[in-house]
């Protein structure tokens, strides 16, 4: 199997040809650029002008503006003007979707253009037709024609371009013969890119977005090996999880899908898409690639091992059930109050769990943790049902709710030891003198110790490459046969909230998403008691919501993944000057009206551009269609159209009711 990354199991960045943006270098081993997108009328000069401006000052290298029509694509000359003027020389780029006659009056004017191949010289209808290969070729003719003008205007001018591949809007052409795939992802950019390259154009970035990281991560490095087996270079990569969201959960999942990718040295700029102003994208993304931008590369390659699982499509590692961890089960959490030196039913607030001392009962929330970590102090009171304590083992007492929690090199001189299940902590090669090489990693006690049908593991590693320490453990598993079920316990030694949650999406969610753990927990090095809650503007964590941090965190960490639905997920565009409604307020009245609704997505989509192709995989869509107007899906069908945006919040939980979606909330 030909790798999508120089190394599975250490950092290697990617060798991707350079391009030029403007005075902007990228690919071939340059730092990670950042950028972001405007969201004011591209027709409104002043206005764009200040918000690139607080862009740029913000970080962003690049600034990318939409321009859906020729009016807005000749602006872009007064937009451009007006910040050369005032001293920013920052690239632009200008988004195009359906008119190819902007995008060619764009590339005279700017440094870069970005094109979707999906609906550039294609319209979507959601039609199937059955194509012979003659007829296959004759689109791809049509397809030649109308893009081989823009190409040949861009290499004139040394213009830049984007193919960025959406998901959610594939052509009906590709998903005819390709399906709602990665593969038809890829192939969408390839026949753009051929066209490219036929007239020896090479000024190009690439790009594989969806709302859904699992397909995304997918169709990169697909992408990857497509191009590196046809002509032997990769272009550079602009990585990027669409339609993200906001707050917590638009930050988390785009660091699961970018993350995932950086941490295999794939990509070369970045963007996180959030439904916030644009500024507020560039401190995630630069949290982002400070992780990567000055990681040293390892010499330690070790691609000898057979890779026992396929990175190109997700199947779930089989593990075998201990309790209610491994199997076909849902992923457990595990929350780590260890800190806590007198632990009371209140604290149990924080991961999921309200106690009513009048009644005697707890109520569960849907993300409450399955597990509770204290260390060197058992619990003193009686726990809710569904919660189980873990301890260190020298102090473990066996009762019913209470199981010991074992170093690996503790676990062979044991004593005492749980009959129903124990949990296994293995530093993954900083043990068993296997830090250096795994030639030298003595596997005899490792497998003696999972022969015992009640051992759940515990991988965490200190390493900098700590994913791929854990990545290489499991392959190490499946060579040596072992099944017992995984918990990827990862420390955060980090400050800020954004700072936190990269670190903790980028190297659990990079493993789940390849189907590896059969559960999480999250910790914090260091001492809790975070000082300074505000250090240059940005915000610190308190001792007092440390730990429902780290619990939403870890379920917002596997609903992302696709591996553990707790929550309804929102599938919500960044807004742009396209943007017909107010997407951030419009986003938060939804939310407050439909976050109870377990595992719906619903997709907010400000333009007809983003829906409701973009929408993806949502089960309900509410797309603006015109000022003040919405029009509402069920899936891909159109339900209502034109509804008056004062109502429409009320027509969408209408049409939740109907669809037999609503519950009403408790």
């Amino acid at each position: 199997m030909q790798l999508y990354t120089p190394s599975l199991f250490t950092y290697q960045r990617l060798q991707t040809v350079e391009v030029k943006i403007g005075d902007l270098l990228l690919g071939n081993h340059h730092p990670i650029r950042v950028q972001t997108m405007t969201t004011t009328d591209t027709m409104d000069t002043k206005g764009t002008v200040e918000q690139s401006i607080r862009c740029i000052e913000a970080g962003a290298e690049l600034v990318r503006i939409t321009a859906p029509s020729k009016n807005e694509a000749n602006n872009l000359l007064e937009i451009k003007k007006e910040l050369r003027k005032r001293g920013y020389n920052t690239p632009i780029v200008a988004d195009i979707h359906f008119t190819p006659n902007a995008a060619e009056i764009a590339a005279r004017i700017i440094e870069k253009v970005r094109v979707n191949p999906g609906n550039y010289a294609d319209k979507k209808k959601f039609e199937f037709i059955e194509y012979t290969d003659a007829a296959y070729n004759e689109e791809i003719e049509r397809i030649r024609e109308r893009f081989t003008p823009l190409v040949k205007i861009c290499k004139e001018h040394g213009t830049a371009m984007r193919i960025g591949t959406n998901h959610g809007s594939l052509s009906d052409r590709i998903m005819s013969r390709y399906g709602d795939s990665a593969n038809g992802m890829v192939e969408s950019a390839m026949e753009f890119l051929r066209i490219a390259r036929s007239e020896a154009y090479h000024n190009i970035v690439l790009s594989m977005k969806s709302s859904n990281p699992q397909v995304m991560v997918q169709a990169y490095r697909l992408l990857i090996q497509t191009m590196q087996q046809e002509f032997g270079i990769c272009y550079p990569l602009h990585l990027g999880v669409t339609e993200a969201g906001d707050g917590e959960d638009g930050r988390i999942k785009s660091a699961i899908g970018i993350g995932t990718l950086l941490e295999d040295g794939i990509g070369d700029t970045i963007r996180v898409s959030l439904t916030e102003d644009p500024e507020f994208e560039i401190p995630v993304c630069l949290d982002l690639v400070k992780r990567y931008n000055n990681r040293n590369i390892s010499k330690d390659i070790i691609e000898s091992i057979k890779l026992p699982y396929s990175p190109f499509e997700y199947k779930r590692r089989v593990s075998r059930v201990v309790e209610n961890i491994g199997g076909k089960q849902v992923p457990v959490a595990m929350a780590d109050l260890s800190a806590i030196t007198d632990l009371l039913p209140d604290h149990l607030q924080s991961i999921g769990y309200q106690y009513d001392a009048n009644t005697d009962k707890w109520s569960i929330q849907d993300a409450a943790a399955d597990y509770l970590y204290t260390g060197e102090r058992p619990i003193e009171f009686a726990l809710p049902g569904t919660l189980k304590n873990v301890v260190n083992a020298p102090i473990w007492k066996n009762t019913e709710s209470c199981f010991p929690l074992f170093l690996l090199s503790e676990y062979k001189e044991a004593k005492q030891k749980s009959d129903r299940m124990n949990f296994v902590v293995i530093d993954c090669y900083d043990e068993l003198g296997a830090s250096v090489s795994p030639n030298a990693f003595d596997t005899e006690w490792l497998k003696e110790v999972a022969k015992d049908k009640t051992v759940v593991f515990c991988l965490r590693s200190a390493n900098i490459n700590a994913m791929q320490s854990v990545r290489r453990m499991f392959v190490e598993f499946a060579s040596c046969g072992i099944d017992n079920p995984v918990i990827l316990s990862c420390i955060s030694s980090k400050h800020t909230p954004d700072e936190h949650l990269i670190h903790f999406a980028a190297e659990t969610g990079a493993l789940l998403l390849d189907g590896m753990g059969d559960g999480i927990s999250l910790g914090f090095k260091g001492d809790m008691k975070l000082e300074n809650p505000k250090v240059n503007g940005r915000t610190y964590l308190t001792v007092k919501d440390i730990y429902q941090f780290a619990n939403n965190t870890a379920f917002s960490i596997l609903q992302a993944t696709r591996t553990r639905i707790s929550k309804t997920e929102y599938i919500s565009c960044p807004s742009c000057g396209r943007t017909l409604f107010d997407l951030q307020e419009t986003t938060a009245k939804i939310r407050s009206v439909t976050n109870h609704l377990k595992g719906v997505k619903i997709a907010i989509m400000g333009c007809i551009v983003n829906g409701p192709g973009e929408m993806a995989d949502a089960d309900f869509g509410y797309v603006g269609s015109g000022p003040g107007k919405i029009t509402l899906y069920r899936s891909k069908e159109i339900v209502k159209k034109n509804v008056d945006s004062e109502v429409a919040v009320d027509e969408l939980i209408n049409l939740l009711k109907e669809s037999g979606a609503w519950v009403e909330p408790s």
